[in-house]
């Protein structure tokens, strides 16, 4: 791809290039890498382990650009029950090693048991050890109730997260525009949406942002992207057929 529309840059400035299976490879985290550069996307959002490896590709092929493309990684993935301390930890080591966005999981398990406050005050302190950094929490909404739903979307605006996300991708279920819609009316307006999980076309893309969606998690965006010039194109060359009937 040698250039991008305008229409398309803006979608690309939405996504995060995912790469986290287990038995992703450093060759493959480099192309993920390069791929992020030449569609200018957000960020890369990787497993722990390739943060070093991703932030010193991209240093080395960004040097010129204004516009840089970010090096996210995730805490506490998939499950979210490492204790706090190790979650401080891993964003700690992170953030040492060029992670300038984290993705981290919330305790589940709390979540069923009520315990409110061990989860506002995990995310908390997360936050404090991200300070200036991009804060995301993963809420992995298919194993919630619509009600504990709403509660975390109340917490993650009390903690001021920067973003508040859908899914791993590793459990159940992914995005789904109702947990949008409902994430967009009971959040604070300073806390961005980012749906994950299943969005591997550009219709389903589309609808998510018209709901809210700010930020899109897939490992499908370089397809996005480009399927999006293919949408247009095809719209165009049907108004002007049906504009030739009149």
């Amino acid at each position: 791809m040698s250039s991008l529309t305008h229409s398309q840059l803006e979608l690309s400035s939405m996504i995060d290039h995912t790469l986290l299976k287990q038995d992703s490879t450093d060759e493959q985290i480099i192309t993920l890498c390069s791929q992020a550069v030449q569609y200018q996307f957000a960020s890369v959002c990787i497993q722990p382990t390739y943060v070093e490896l991703a932030h010193k590709h991209l240093k080395q092929q960004q040097q010129q650009q204004i516009s840089k493309v970010k090096v996210c990684t995730v805490i506490g993935f998939p499950l979210g029950s490492n204790t706090t301390q190790t979650k401080l930890f891993e964003c700690q080591q992170a953030i040492e090693q060029g992670a300038e966005e984290i993705d981290m999981v919330i305790n589940i398990g709390k979540v069923k048991s009520k315990q409110w406050d061990y989860v506002e005050q995990e995310i908390k302190q997360l936050k404090d050890k991200c300070k200036n950094l991009v804060l995301k929490v993963i809420i992995e909404t298919c194993l919630l109730t619509r009600e504990e739903k709403i509660q975390l979307c109340q917490i993650v605006t009390r903690c001021k997260a920067d973003y508040i996300k859908t899914s791993t991708g590793f459990s159940t279920g992914g995005a789904t525009l109702e947990d949008i819609k409902l994430m967009r009316e009971n959040c604070g307006e300073n806390v961005k949406i980012k749906a994950s999980g299943g969005i591997r076309d550009i219709k389903f893309a589309k609808e998510l942002i018209k709901e809210g969606a700010t930020r899109l998690g897939t490992s499908s965006g370089t397809k996005l992207v480009d399927d999006l010039l293919n949408d247009q194109e095809t719209t165009t060359t049907k108004t002007t057929t049906d504009q030739g009937n009149y």
